[in-house]
């Protein structure tokens, strides 16, 4: 009996179409043929139902369905015992909580599809845990039963008695115009509970959209404004789900900053982040998650910070002795020496002038300098500082206002731009959206095992443009941004919506296709992990943004980043086991010593 229920199935009730198929899964199930119900099936019925006690995992069914719409997963040993949620028969479950300290921030970290809005929502109160039992789900007594013995039971008794407040602010900002109707400036009037408008205001940067309607904000302003909203608001249990999207490194920090003043003796704060180096600074303690996304998520015990993201850049658990990633996730960037004389003619060097463009009150001044092929220029900067006029210069969108060397012919360059906002609008599948765009690419084997299998678009290509997840769309959106064949290739924030695992696997195919192809890339991005593994070299913006602004010559990655951090005035150092760059705490003693040296970038080898 023990070893029967360690395996679960599941069917993806958007994939399995029993009116369509010849109901393989049923026929070919050697348990079936014994006479037992494993597989229920009927042309009228809308999904096929799997029965996980009969199944003997052979797999067979999950070969032949036609629709890879059933996947079998063994589950480690112990697990079957806390199931904590499991939405109905087939579908996703979650094993255990994070367990939130009061007073304390817990990170969250793990892929998507994996539990983390799922932990959420049932820490929030707003969904019950049925403990796995969908049919006849548990009362409260018994659900706090079985929390006995740990942090959680005080956590729910909490929240049944004193009726605990929490607030979540959402995923998708994006959808927040579509519920919330008026200006910035009233919505934060009427939630504010705590009188802290003026400061939140100030401190993230709303002050310029207070009069705006909230239908007219752009990401970052949303983000933001979502942030103040749930700051402003008196609670005992603050959630916040990828704050940092959209964002800029500087306004990053801020926001992390704003989330950890919430914290009080008895208030809870839970962050998801996929931006490691936000979530190093933001928690006080994190838990990981893993398992299968879509099918199953496990929540390990809490760890602290460092010893939290790095299992989760391993790949292993060491308190479970389990592996839950074939390969672990390094940083490890050389500072590339500069090219020997025989390597100087196999690049092909473009220059641009000294060039300014004024756009409304915004004035931007571009410094002359040069690229190669085969090279990733990553542009720092806050938003509103220029980095996407600057590159439809390049592209000849724009015609710059004046060019200081008169006889210089701008080069004429073929362009791929993958905008920083995605829409959906392509009325069919994914697969021939490919074929209208970039025939010839994905056909390509080389392209197909360069960009396509990594960024797993195969398992997307069925599925209508217009229902496919904001991460989901961000790897098709890249898939095609690299597909056309181009000179330049421009990637606006390539991360939003990737989660960790994601970004840096998104990070490798560029970097990989770009020297393949011998081709340049600019890539703007202010997740800054994924800065520093992308960057060649880098352009840093300096100024007042939106205001004016100045784009300098591209440099090193070292020196660039010296610059760059010494106007946020941060510093990071590198962490001695995989080579990620972690913010140092502000006024620490290794942020005074790196400020005294000057060398706010630190790059150790």
């Amino acid at each position: 009996m023990a070893d029967r229920l360690t395996r679960i199935a599941i069917v993806s009730s958007d994939r399995c179409k029993p009116k369509k198929c010849r109901q393989e899964c049923k026929k070919s199930c050697p348990v079936v043929k014994t006479g037992k119900l494993c597989i229920e099936v009927t042309p009228a019925s809308k999904i096929a139902f799997l029965s996980e006690e009969l199944c003997i995992g052979c797999g067979i069914c999950v070969k032949k369905c036609p629709f890879e719409a059933i996947q079998i997963i063994n589950l480690p040993k112990d697990l079957d015992k806390d199931t904590t949620h499991r939405y109905g028969p087939n579908t996703f479950k979650l094993h255990r909580l994070p367990v939130p300290r009061p007073g304390q921030v817990l990170g969250l970290v793990g892929t998507n599809g994996i539990g983390k809005s799922t932990a959420l929502k049932v820490l929030a109160g707003k969904l019950k845990p049925n403990l796995g039992r969908f049919n006849n789900p548990p009362d409260w007594q018994e659900i706090l039963t079985y929390f006995r013995g740990s942090e959680l039971q005080n956590y729910f008794t909490r929240i049944l008695e004193d009726n605990l407040k929490a607030i979540i602010k959402p995923q998708y900002v994006d959808h927040i115009p579509k519920a919330v109707q008026g200006n910035v400036g009233q919505v934060l009037e009427q939630k504010d509970e705590r009188e802290m408008k003026a400061e939140l205001c100030n401190d993230l940067e709303l002050n310029q959209v207070i009069d705006r309607n909230v239908g007219d904000l752009s990401g970052g302003e949303l983000q933001r404004f979502a942030i103040a909203v749930v700051a402003i608001q008196n609670a005992e249990i603050y959630m916040f789900d990828e704050p940092s999207s959209y964002l800029d490194v500087k306004q990053r920090l801020k926001a992390a900053q704003v989330i950890r003043s919430l914290l009080r003796p008895n208030s809870y704060v839970i962050v998801v982040e996929h931006d490691l180096s936000v979530l190093d600074y933001l928690s006080d303690f994190i838990c990981c998650l893993y398992g299968k996304p879509g099918a199953y998520g496990v929540v390990t015990l809490p760890f602290s910070v460092r010893e939290g993201i790095n299992i989760f850049l391993a790949g292993f658990v060491p308190t479970e002795n389990l592996r839950f990633r074939d390969e672990s996730l390094t940083f490890k960037v050389a500072e590339t020496p500069q090219e020997s004389a025989e390597e100087i003619q196999t690049y092909q060097r473009y220059k641009y002038p000294t060039m300014s463009k004024t756009q409304g009150n915004f004035k931007l001044k571009v410094i002359e300098g040069e690229f190669t092929d085969s090279q990733i220029i990553v542009m720092l900067g806050e938003n509103g500082t220029g980095k996407t006029t600057f590159i439809r210069m390049l592209a000849g969108l724009l015609k710059p206002d004046s060019v200081e060397d008169s006889d210089f012919e701008m080069p004429e360059f073929n362009v791929s731009y993958k905008p920083q906002k995605i829409s959906p609008k392509f009325p069919s599948t994914v697969r021939h959206l490919l074929h209208q765009k970039i025939r010839d690419s994905y056909m390509h084997p080389q392209f197909v095992t360069d960009v396509m299998k990594p960024l797993q678009i195969e398992q997307l290509m069925d599925q209508e443009v217009v229902n496919l997840s904001g991460g989901e769309l961000q790897r098709v959106a890249l898939c095609l941004c690299l597909g056309k064949p181009a000179d330049i290739y421009l990637i606006d924030e390539p991360s939003a919506y990737l989660d960790s695992e994601q970004r840096i696997v998104a990070s490798k195919v560029i970097k990989r296709f770009i020297l393949h192809a011998k081709k340049t890339a600019f890539v703007v991005e202010h997740d800054f992990i994924m800065a520093t593994y992308l960057a060649d070299k880098v352009i840093v913006y300096e100024g007042r943004p939106s205001i004016d602004c100045t784009a300098n010559a591209p440099q090193s990655l070292v020196s660039g980043m010296n610059l760059f951090l010494s106007h946020l005035d941060i510093t990071f150092r590198r962490d001695p086991t995989n080579y990620r760059p972690r913010i140092n705490k502000l006024d620490s003693t290794k942020d005074r010593e790196q400020k005294a040296a000057g060398s706010y970038y630190y790059l150790d080898d």
